[in-house]
């Protein structure tokens, strides 16, 4: 009969969203290059784009919840969601490949200062242009790796055996554990971005933003590191709610996992910018 479905797949019907989230980015862009060369309506032009976005990720996220609930994602359709999700994480890791590439050819062929600040030069000569040459640069005080950031070690540790015991509890249709799992791992998020922040306040007084290669590697490759611990917060935080809402089965669950995945590929992250920022790339420097 014309119509049958007769394979696994789901054929999405025909929505508004893509387009509407295609051009939100396109605004926000926009915004964003208005507001770096602080053009008129910049403000407005970028609220319009983060406005679209917002509204995008809620009412798709919010269709493809309503399509698992009615039964749309088979195990075919898993599979492939989960595809999906293996590639957009393989994506993030090389998002910050690009991360410690450029943090390594800092620490390891530093640039003369005359290409930072040819001002400085001028005025210091080769005395100057030898200081630029050490890594992390002469006088710079850095953080104690064993303080702060050791604590925010352990903390990401801990939340990745709480997000693991969310999710064996919820294999084992233990829903009790599986709350208890993600509010642990939801606080311990909340802790290390706390954290986080409380050590940017000290460390701005010590690095002068921006004044130099190792504090610009440091605030992009650590900062970005903490949004998308904020993002993991957010994505464990629905989960959450859903589970309050009776979501999620032993044998469907996706939207949970592919949480989990982001969480335990955040902390990974988080081990070696620990190793190769904090420890290695501070080595030999004072103490701040």
């Amino acid at each position: 009969m014309a119509g049958t479905k007769n394979h696994d797949y789901h054929i999405l019907a025909p929505d508004i969203w893509p387009f509407v989230g295609s051009v939100s980015a396109l605004v926000f862009t926009t915004g964003m290059v208005l507001f770096m060369h602080e053009m008129a309506s910049a403000h407005l032009v970028l609220g319009l784009g983060i406005a679209g976005l917002i509204a995008t990720f809620f009412s798709w996220f919010a269709n493809i919840v309503r399509e698992a609930e009615s039964g749309d994602h088979t195990p075919v359709v898993q599979l492939h969601m989960r595809y999906g999700m293996i590639l957009f994480i393989a994506s993030e890791v090389m998002f910050f490949v690009g991360w410690f590439w450029a943090w390594f050819d800092f620490a390891l062929f530093p640039a003369p200062l005359e290409y930072v600040d040819g001002v400085t030069t001028s005025l210091f000569g080769q005395e100057g242009e030898s200081l630029a040459r050490t890594f992390p640069p002469a006088g710079l005080e850095v953080l104690d790796p064993l303080d702060l950031p050791l604590l925010n070690t352990l903390i990401l540790l801990c939340s990745g055996t709480t997000v693991t015991w969310a999710h064996h509890s919820l294999i084992q249709g233990d829903r009790d554990g599986l709350k208890k799992g993600l509010w642990a791992t939801i606080a311990l998020g909340v802790l290390f971005t706390g954290i986080q922040a409380y050590e940017y306040t000290h460390a701005l007084s010590a690095y002068s933003f921006g004044g130099n290669t190792y504090s610009s590697g440091f605030y992009m490759a650590t900062g970005f590191h903490g949004f998308h611990v904020l993002i993991g917060t957010i994505f464990l935080a629905v989960c959450l709610f859903r589970s309050y809402k009776g979501h999620f089965t032993p044998r469907q669950h996706f939207g949970f996992e592919a949480a989990a995945w982001y969480w335990h590929f955040v902390d990974v992250v988080w081990l070696f910018l620990f190793i190769a920022v904090y420890i290695w790339g501070g080595w030999g420097a004072p103490i701040h």
